[in-house]
């Protein structure tokens, strides 16, 4: 088995911050790696010395001379305008039917190969990233989070892809049944240090568990040791006839070290809100139809969530999850129908349009001890630090935090508080592993009700009690567990997949090795053309727009103002999604010509 990467002795630091201390590690050939650690370790760090993007302090980074590297950027590498095919094209410098072919793996066929790739959601956007670097062969592919924002369909699509990908992978992922499914070995970092393990992430956790187990029991052995002979010392060093047996005790002493116990990292802790549990109906959806004014996403939804249950609304991007959500929460009203909530419910909402109405001139301290009111300082500060505010980090004021900030001190307000529902729209999102662990923990402790999303199958699959799919205009309570809506969605990606090897899925005539010939243009061709050209700009400006904010609403700014943005993403999304429909429609009619 030939090595691929071999990073010997590494030390990487920023001013006090060290992030590498001596750290070693090897990716071979073949070999699908995990890649793990608290969320400020040195991760992305290291990623970037491996691209040669960054250099070690000292240490040593070798390279095999046959390495074909293939890294997965959470940038877009794609031309205004460019369709997917001509994307694939230019960056593959491969002819269209190998590109049409490689496509067809990630099901990008039809409109989304030949249409413009500024239409396509993220996660057909990260499927036509993924089929780019397919086609350049590498050996070894870097993936940083890749299943961020992906919905269940998109990541299982990505697994039975990097199940069947015949060459080394480094994933880095806080989703464990991601990093489950797709590779069988894990490296982690902790406090510098880098620690290889043969098998899955849950075992090499495991391991870790136990091996500090094991060294806390020794070390307690050596030190009661420790107290035994300091006390049998002290009791004989002073009479002659014991003197010379104290002598050599203390001799034995000196001997006696304890285990440094590495990775023994705070371990993050978070108390479920205190609240008296209820009984009944806690919302009940009745003929409700949700949307917006001139599109409705769904219609006819009759629902009711009881009280102490733990529910999760499950779909493709796009389906209507998160207008289902702000439909709940009365932040979008109904088209159609009511929603009412029980007597007694005290809603508290994780979601982007609440966290942009803190209080500016509060500190994160100021705000948590407001919201969590008769909370000791230490459990307030707990769920500060396991939120990542560490330190002075708590005395920070909200009016200086980023977006992605804001968001963090409004969960942990959220765990702070006496709200007998909880709404959280993905609340996994850039957390690490164990603050995910004690998210979780803190959630199955908590007696109200939570209503939630999240792409993280392994938090989903834990914490929900019962499902709800939002699905080709429809909104209803799925009559299984979470574990038999995942075996069905695979079943149903298997079964395309089946048909693509079988050749039953026909390519576009566009990416065949067949001679083009141009074909006879009417003018009702010319007309749906002439629309879809304008529709391409309207599409590319709405994106580029959308694009802005994104980045802005990661700065620091006044609430005003990031509400301002938040309506404005919210407006522009709604237009972008009406324009990409339109467009697949005019697409679909030329294409019956």
């Amino acid at each position: 088995m030939g090595i691929l990467f071999q990073v010997t002795d590494a030390h990487k630091s920023y001013g006090d911050q060290i992030l590498l201390d001596g750290a070693d590690a090897t990716i071979s050939d073949n070999t699908k790696v995990g890649f793990i650690g608290r969320n400020g370790a040195g991760k992305s760090t290291l990623l970037r010395v491996l691209l040669g993007e960054e250099e070690l302090d000292s240490g040593e980074v070798v390279r095999s001379p046959n390495l074909r590297l293939g890294y997965l950027r959470q940038h877009d590498p794609f031309l205004p305008g460019e369709t997917a095919l001509e994307y694939l094209m230019r960056d593959s410098e491969q002819p269209d039917w190998k590109c049409g072919e490689v496509a067809g793996q990630f099901e990008l066929k039809g409109a989304y190969l030949n249409g413009p790739v500024a239409k396509l959601s993220g996660g057909w956007q990260t499927r036509l990233k993924l089929a780019a670097l397919l086609l350049h062969e590498p050996n070894l592919l870097m993936l940083d989070e890749p299943t961020n924002f992906l919905d269940l369909r998109t990541q299982i699509l990505l697994e039975h892809f990097l199940r069947d990908f015949r060459a080394a992978c480094l994933i880095v992922s806080h989703d464990r049944a991601f990093l489950s499914a797709t590779c069988d070995h894990t490296i982690g970092l902790s406090r510098g240090k880098l620690t290889s393990f043969p098998g899955k992430v849950d075992a090499f956790l495991e391991f870790q568990r136990e091996n500090r187990e094991r060294a806390e029991r020794s070390n307690e052995a050596i030190l009661a040791k420790r107290r035994h002979l300091e006390d049998f010392i002290a009791r004989n060093k002073a009479r002659a006839a014991t003197a010379g047996l104290a002598q050599s005790k203390a001799k034995a002493l000196e001997k006696l070290e304890t285990v440094e116990v590495l990775g023994d990292e705070p371990t993050p802790h978070i108390r479920a809100p205190q609240i008296e549990p209820r009984k009944g109906v806690a919302v009940r959806c009745r003929d409700l139809a949700i949307g917006y004014p001139d599109r409705q996403i769904a219609s006819d939804v009759q629902l009711e969530i009881d009280h102490g249950t733990r529910v999760a609304i499950v779909g493709d991007n796009g389906q209507g999850k998160t207008t289902f959500l702000r439909t709940l929460v009365d932040s979008l009203k109904p088209v159609a129908g009511d929603v009412r909530w029980g007597h007694g419910c005290k809603l508290g909402v994780y979601a982007q349009h609440v966290y942009t109405t803190l209080p500016e001139r509060d500190t994160v301290l100021e705000y948590l001890q407001q919201k969590g009111k008769g909370r000791k300082i230490q459990e307030i500060l707990e769920v500060a630090g396991a939120l990542l505010f560490r330190g002075s980090h708590v005395d920070k004021p909200i009016s200086v935090l980023s977006g992605g900030e804001r968001a963090r001190v409004c969960l942990a307000g959220l765990l702070l508080s006496d709200y007998n529902v909880l709404v959280l729209d993905e609340p996994g999102n850039h957390l690490d592993v164990d603050t995910v662990e004690a998210l979780m923990d803190a959630l199955l402790e908590y007696e109200g009700t939570v209503v939630f999303t999240s792409h993280d199958r392994h938090f989903t699959k834990r914490i929900a009690t019962s499902v709800i799919e939002v699905r080709d205009g429809r909104v209803l309570l799925y009559n299984g567990k979470y574990d038999d809506y995942v075996y069905r969605v695979n079943k149903e990606i298997e079964a395309g997949e089946r048909e693509l090897a079988a050749g039953k899925v026909k390519l576009p005539d566009e990416v065949t090795k067949a001679p083009k010939v141009a074909p006879r243009v009417t003018r009702d061709e010319t007309q749906v053309r002439k629309e879809m050209k304008a529709l391409e700009g309207t599409i590319a400006t709405l994106d580029e727009k959308r694009r802005a904010l994104e980045t802005q609403l990661n700065e620091p700014a006044e609430a005003d103002e990031l509400q301002r943005m938040c309506d404005e993403l919210a407006d522009i999304a709604t237009e972008l999604d009406t324009a990409e429909q339109t467009w697949l429609k005019l697409q679909s009619e030329l294409e019956a010509k």
